[in-house]
């Protein structure tokens, strides 16, 4: 505990490099990632347990928009994902750079002006490089399809759900927190490879429920195309995000983007596919495609044009996470404007 006298006698640094609070200022990703891990995990353990998922006990959740698989769905796995990523954000946040920190972390949250293409590339390069993906599975072109007139009519409601649920409760905590942070301590491409097999770990315990049944179950091929998909599309989300000037709506309307298209309208679209065997592997072809072009063509570095005035500054020359300031990444020092991506 802080008190007037320790100001006067010299020792206020000593008390404000102890307690959990120096902890998270010195390790904000560690303390990010521990808490993300912890909370959803800890909240979605009944839904594990339930009749949705390993059927070890009896719970009745909340009927959210109905009844059935998609009403157990968000009410087992909502409340989780909303205390994971975007709590430990928030927590970490607030306790490393006070509220300096949490109006930038606001601000990109809210950054909508970045040119009306990058949302078109959202909503329609993104179904596309799915589709494209999928036309390169054996026998998908054959059950090509114009997808039944009543799916497009829900598809923008479901977008929005999308938008609210999963982009609203883990983009802030992925892109806005951790995204920012790796790429001034790691890189782009390195960063976004560490966040990227983080960000797919955190669904483990969602793969024994009706969630992972959609999409393949707890297997070994199942679990491998997730992480490649999730690692796969993290890096299109990065290139947006750097490009964007850090625009997290972006980040949050692609990732609703990809989650509406392969729920609602790709089984639809290819009728002779299972959807439960083929709707990652699709995903993992587009998205990988494009993913190796903007590697290659940008040399790893995904647009970053390195750290921006509007991100956390640290005392004694510091960043957060103990980075020296002006470091951008390893072996290719401070962001001289001649190394900026063409």
């Amino acid at each position: 505990m802080w008190n007037p006298s320790s100001a006067a006698s010299g020792h206020g640094s000593t008390d404000r490099g102890r307690g959990p609070g120096a902890f998270v200022r010195r390790h904000g990703l560690i303390s990010f990632y521990a808490l993300a891990y912890g909370l959803s995990w800890l909240a979605w353990l009944p839904y594990v347990l339930s009749q949705y998922g390993l059927g070890v006990v009896l719970v009745p959740f909340p009927e959210i928009l109905g009844t059935g698989e998609l009403a157990g769905q968000l009410g087992g796995i909502l409340l989780g994902a909303y205390l994971g990523p975007l709590g430990a954000a928030f927590i970490v946040t607030a306790l490393a750079e006070g509220r300096p920190g949490l109006r930038r972390w606001r601000g990109r949250l809210f950054r909508w002006g970045v040119g009306w293409k990058w949302y078109a590339f959202a909503l329609i390069a993104v179904p596309a490089l799915i589709v494209a993906g999928t036309l390169a599975l054996p026998g998908a072109a054959a059950g090509l399809r114009l997808p039944p007139p009543e799916l497009f009519l829900v598809y923008v409601p479901f977008f929005v759900l999308q938008i609210v649920t999963t982009g609203l409760a883990e983009e802030p905590g992925w892109r806005d927190f951790a995204l920012v942070r790796h790429q001034r301590l790691h890189g782009p491409f390195l960063g976004t490879l560490i966040l990227s097999l983080l960000w797919a770990g955190w669904h483990l315990p969602l793969f024994l429920t009706e969630w992972g049944a959609g999409i393949g179950g707890a297997n070994p091929r199942t679990i491998l195309l997730f992480f490649l998909l999730c690692v796969t599309l993290s890096v299109v989300i990065t290139w947006v995000f750097n490009r964007t000037r850090e625009s997290l709506p972006l980040a949050i309307v692609i990732h609703a983007s990809n989650n509406t298209f392969a729920s609602l309208l790709l089984a639809a679209t290819f009728t002779t596919l299972d959807p439960s065997r083929d709707v990652l592997m699709g995903a993992v072809i587009g998205y990988g495609a494009l993913a190796l072009v903007l590697t290659l063509v940008t040399r790893g570095r995904l647009g970053y044009g390195g750290p921006r005035d509007d991100q956390p500054e640290e005392g004694a020359g510091r960043e957060p996470g103990g980075v020296p300031a002006g470091h951008v990444m390893a072996g290719q020092g401070v962001d001289l404007p001649e190394a900026r991506e063409a």
